[in-house]
């Protein structure tokens, strides 16, 4: 995912299909006299339908297309004909979108499967035709129903990415490398801090070809929940992994304390995240000898760890053996 084509945030205005009117008609033949009412009702306005594919991984096609517009349905007309139903608009978006009221923040649908549709704005159903309103004591009615009104209104679709795993850390503490490692990924890898900008994606191939997906989500710091760095931006993809893994490198002031702030920016967001499974992964371990890594031991918190080092693959088969099995356990 590019930078500049990763986009998980857009702000639109849809307007779904107003319903067609029903007809006020009446049946007029040579030799049938007093035929009676037979309008026709009116045809349905067009849905805004989102449809999953996994096949995408942002919502960039949507980020220019800010005014989506549904046709109306036809109008009913005499002969008991029924106005045409109008087409609906489909917005295919990636796996893990979310929609919602831009005014209200009101939760409106989820895609969470491939080929999954759901209408997003629904449109207006079509009205019934004066044929609807004939009754013993009122056999010509000159009415019919009108079309109702489609549905329009400020949508915001959020991306959330879906992941098995995703990579908690501060900046710089080895979430890209490791990635690069473990994965055909390619993040960008450097030497300073926010070398990852947007989410980046990896499937990890495990024993016996079996795989799990890897997210690298751009670094935390302290303060992130209320809006410092990248802020809160991408907390939001962390929501759907089904474990996170925390990454601090042997190199931090305190191990303990770098994840107790790591967790606490967590639970400022969203105290469901807790809830996740946990492991902490002490990175650039090649740094220390045996010794060393036995003297940080008692600085470790009480969660699953193991120590590794993505430039030397130190115990990153280790980590992925801890991954399955929690996955899977």
């Amino acid at each position: 995912m590019m930078e500049s084509n990763f986009i998980d945030y857009v702000k639109l205005y849809g307007k779904s299909g107003n319903g067609g009117a029903g007809s006020v008609h009446f049946r007029r033949e040579k030799f049938v006299p007093k035929g009676g009412p037979d309008g026709g009702d009116g045809g349905r306005g067009g849905h805004i339908i989102l449809r999953g594919n996994k096949q995408m991984w942002t919502l960039i096609h949507l980020k220019y297309r800010k005014h989506i517009k549904a046709d109306n349905g036809g109008n009913g007309e005499g002969g008991n004909r029924f106005g045409q139903d109008a087409e609906d608009i489909i917005l295919e978006v990636p796996i893990g979108t979310v929609a919602k009221d831009a005014e209200t923040g009101e939760h409106l649908l989820e895609i969470m499967e491939d080929g999954e549709e759901q209408i997003l704005l629904p449109g207006g159903m079509g009205g019934q035709g004066n044929s609807h309103y004939k009754t013993p004591t009122n056999q010509a009615p000159r009415y019919a129903q009108p079309g109702i009104p489609g549905v329009e209104k400020w949508v915001i679709l959020e991306l959330k990415i879906l992941a098995d795993v995703g990579l908690v850390g501060f900046p710089n503490a080895g979430k890209s490398t490791l990635l690069s490692v473990v994965s055909a990924a390619k993040p960008e890898v450097a030497d300073y801090p926010f070398t990852t900008l947007v989410p980046n994606l990896g499937v990890v191939p495990y024993r016996e070809e079996r795989s799990f997906v890897m997210a690298d989500i751009p670094g935390i710091i302290e303060g992130a929940a209320d809006g410092k760095g990248l802020g809160i931006r991408f907390l939001r993809h962390i929501e759907r992994n089904s474990m996170l893994l925390f990454m601090i490198p042997t190199d931090a002031k305190s191990v303990r304390e770098e994840y107790e702030i790591l967790l606490g920016e967590l639970q400022k967001y969203n105290p469901e995240l807790l809830d996740k499974e946990r492991l902490l992964a002490i990175t650039k371990s090649d740094m220390l000898d045996e010794e060393l890594l036995e003297e940080m031991k008692a600085d470790i918190p009480d969660i699953p760890y193991v120590f590794i080092s993505s430039v030397t693959n130190f115990g990153i088969q280790e980590l992925k053996d801890k991954i399955w099995s929690m996955l899977n356990d």
